[in-house]
Parts: C-alpha cells; sequence; structure tokens
C-alpha cells in the first residue's frame, strides 16, 4: 500500500531525526548549545512547526471534504440510477432493452471502480453481462417515439437522468488510482518534520521516557499522513468510499 509505505519512511525519517540529534548533541562543544543559541533555534523551529501545523491542517480538511463530497456524488448516482429506472418502467414496455443497458452499465461501473468485489455480482441472477455500453443507454432514449405528453416527459426526464449518470459515473472513473498529492509536497513536508525533531532531540537529555514520548510523537505525525493519503485514495486501502449506493440500486433495477 503505497499510504503505508509512505508513512513508514515518514516515521523513519522523523524519528531517525531525533535520533541523530540526541546523539548530535553528544559531540557538539558545549558553547554550541548554549540558551543563546536555544533561542535561536526555537524561533527558527518554531516558525517551520507552525508552517508543519497549517499544512498538515489544510491537508487533512482538503482531503476530508474531498472524500466527503464523492461519497455525497456516489450516493447521488445511486439515487438517480434508480428514479431513471423508475422513469423507463413507467413510459412502458419499450423501454426494456434500455432498463437491460442501464443494468449492464452498473455492473460496468462495480467492477471497474472496485475490482475486488467483482465475484460479489451475480450477473445470472440480475441479468446480462458486463460490458462497456458507453452512450448506447442515451441512444436507445432518443430512439423512443412517445405517443403522449406523459411519455414526452418521462423520455425528457430519462434523458437528464442519463446524462447526470454518465457525468457522475466518468467522475468517479477519474479518481481511480489518481493522487492529487504532489511527490515533491509531501517529501518537503517529511523534511520539515524530520527538522523539527532533530531539533527537540537535539536540546533534550536523552533518556528512555523523553525517547518513548518522542515516539509516539514521531507516529502520531506519521499517522496525520497515512490519514491524507488514505483519503486521497478514495477506492483502495483502509478508508474507502462505499460501493453501498451503486449496490442498492443494482438490487432495485427491473422491479
Amino acid at each position: 500500500m503505497r499510504s503505508m509505505t509512505i508513512s513508514l519512511v515518514a516515521l523513519a525519517c522523523i524519528f531517525g531525526g531525533t535520533l541523530l540529534g540526541m546523539i548530535l548533541r553528544t559531540l557538539l562543544p558545549k558553547h554550541h548549545l548554549s540558551e543563546d543559541t536555544r533561542d535561536a533555534v526555537k524561533l527558527g523551529i518554531g516558525m517551520i512547526a507552525t508552517m508543519a501545523a497549517l499544512v498538515l491542517g489544510l491537508m487533512i480538511s482538503s482531503a476530508k471534504g474531498s472524500f466527503d463530497t464523492l461519497n455525497s456524488g456516489l450516493r447521488n448516482t445511486g439515487t438517480k440510477i434508480i428514479m431513471l429506472d423508475r422513469a423507463m418502467a413507467h413510459y412502458g414496455p419499450e423501454t426494456k432493452e434500455a432498463r437491460d443497458i442501464l443494468k449492464e452499465g452498473v455492473i460496468t461501473a462495480i467492477e471497474r471502480i472496485w475490482p475486488a468485489e467483482k465475484k460479489s455480482i451475480d450477473v445470472k441472477k440480475i441479468g446480462g453481462q458486463s460490458k462497456a455500453k458507453g452512450v448506447e443507454l442515451e441512444e436507445k432514449l432518443r430512439l423512443l417515439s412517445p405517443r403522449n405528453d406523459e411519455q414526452r416527459r418521462l423520455q425528457s426526464q430519462a434523458l437528464q437522468f442519463s446524462g447526470d449518470i454518465r457525468e457522475g459515473i466518468w467522475q468517479l472513473y477519474e479518481q481511480v488510482g489518481q493522487s492529487t498529492i504532489p511527490t515533491p509536497f509531501l517529501v518537503m513536508l517529511i523534511c520539515w518534520l524530520t527538522f523539527i525533531f532533530f531539533s527537540i532531540g537535539l536540546f533534550t537529555s536523552p533518556n528512555a521516557t523523553v525517547i518513548a514520548i518522542l515516539f509516539v510523537c514521531a507516529v502520531s505525525a506519521a499517522s496525520a499522513l497515512f490519514l491524507i493519503l488514505e483519503l486521497d485514495q478514495p477506492f483502495g486501502g483502509l478508508i474507502q468510499v462505499s460501493s453501498a449506493p451503486l449496490y442498492n440500486a443494482l438490487a432495485r433495477l427491473g422491479q
């Protein structure tokens, strides 16, 4: 897992910086560890720590906001799939082929976005085969010949739902395997955290309690990076967008 690997590397760098600072403390001349030097380093580290805290907070907030938006959009898409199927059912039996295409399209979306859940789909039970249909559904809807105002309304409504669903599904496709956090940005943030902990180790007398507390702090910082990276990959890892809205929609299709 990319997020776990990066977090472990960050933990090694951050806590390694702490230990390096403690080792260097024993090698430096005493005047390098004077009160004036300590105060000057504290000012510089305080600025870096403030920037790192702000960046971490903004990254967590942004990643959580994107995750929630995606989750909400998926539920909205699932609702529109059901509404599209209902509109076609009310239109009449002429839409049977279009409804089958819709069902196949939902299966394809689940298999592509959540490949690990592919085996949980009983294709024979729900009918149809999983294959890409593109814009075939909209073409079928446009070829309908409404006989009255009600059918014309339902056709227009179905076309609107179809377009919204296609847009929503393609937005989900674009998110699969994509990361919005640039690697140089992560490297810079890890360097900041490493330098902060290096400075703490440099001006701290080493003992078991201090080392244990600084290790817990390093784990907390690495955990924050792990959380950000997990939220940035909503279709893989430990924190995932649920496929339940599409499965619920799939279960209701054809009823």
